[in-house]
C-alpha cells in the first residue's frame, strides 16, 4: 500500500479518537437547551461589552442601614461625611443611645448642672422649669433606668450654607420611676413595674467645627 495512504488512515483514525474523547469530557447537545445565561451586569442585546450600575465609592452601607437609599435624609448624612470624613451614623447612633440614658436619668434626678453642655438653651429651658416646679411642689423623683430597647434614625437634614447638622432619633427606653411628695409617700409611679418610654429627639451640631459634641436641640415624643 502506497506510504501515502497509509499516512492519510492513521491521521483518520486520531481524528476519530479525538472527537470521540472530546465527546465523553465536554457532552453533546440534543434537542432543545436554554440559551446560555447573560453575565451579571451585561444587558440583552447589549453586544459583547458588558455595562454596570455604578455608584460613585460604592455604596455606603453606613448610611444605607440606616435611612433608605436616594432619601433627603441619606443624602444629607453624605453631605455631612463630605464635610468629616470620620462621621460615622453606627458610632452616633451608639453615642446617642448613651446620651438618652444619661440625659433622662439627670432629668429625672434634677440634676440639671450635669447636662448644660449636652443641651441646647431652649431644651435646657424646658426641663429645668419643669425640675424647678417640681422642686416648688415638694416633690421628687426616684427612678432607675432600665435601658433602651430601640434606637432608630428617623431623619437628617444639613444646610450646606451654615454647616448645621441635625439628626433626629426615636428611642423607646425602659425604667422604673416614682414620684414622692414631700412626705415621702408615692404619689405617682410604682417602683416594681418597668415602664416604656418613647422619645423622638433631634440633635444638632456644625460640621467642620472644633466641637465634636452634639447637642438636643428638639424633643417630641
Amino acid at each position: 500500500m502506497d506510504s501515502a495512504v497509509i499516512q492519510l488512515l492513521v491521521l483518520a483514525g486520531i481524528a476519530v479518537f479525538l472527537i470521540l474523547r472530546l465527546r465523553s469530557v465536554l457532552g453533546t447537545r440534543e434537542g432543545y437547551e436554554r440559551p446560555p445565561e447573560p453575565l451579571p451586569g451585561k444587558a440583552e442585546g447589549s453586544g459583547s461589552r458588558p455595562t454596570f450600575d455604578v455608584i460613585e465609592g460604592g455604596v455606603d452601607h453606613d448610611i444605607a442601614d440606616h435611612a433608605p437609599q436616594g432619601s433627603d435624609a441619606a443624602q444629607a448624612l453624605a453631605s455631612m461625611k463630605r464635610v468629616e470624613p470620620d462621621f460615622h451614623v453606627g458610632d452616633f447612633l451608639s453615642g446617642a443611645r448613651q446620651a438618652y440614658e444619661m440625659i433622662v436619668m439627670g432629668f429625672e434626678r434634677g440634676e440639671m448642672d450635669d447636662l448644660v453642655p449636652f443641651l441646647s438653651r431652649d431644651v435646657f429651658e424646658s426641663f429645668d422649669e419643669v425640675v424647678q416646679l417640681r422642686e416648688r411642689e415638694g416633690l421628687s423623683v426616684e427612678a432607675s433606668f432600665v435601658g433602651v430597647r430601640e434606637v432608630e434614625l428617623e431623619d437628617a437634614t444639613y444646610d450646606e450654607k451654615t454647616g448645621q447638622a441635625e439628626v433626629t432619633v426615636r428611642f423607646l427606653g425602659e425604667l422604673t420611676s416614682v414620684v414622692r411628695n414631700a412626705a415621702g409617700d408615692i404619689v405617682e409611679g410604682d417602683p416594681n413595674a418597668i415602664k416604656q418610654q418613647q422619645d423622638v429627639w433631634t440633635f444638632g451640631r456644625t460640621m467642620g467645627s472644633d466641637n465634636p459634641n452634639w447637642k438636643l436641640v428638639g424633643t417630641g415624643g
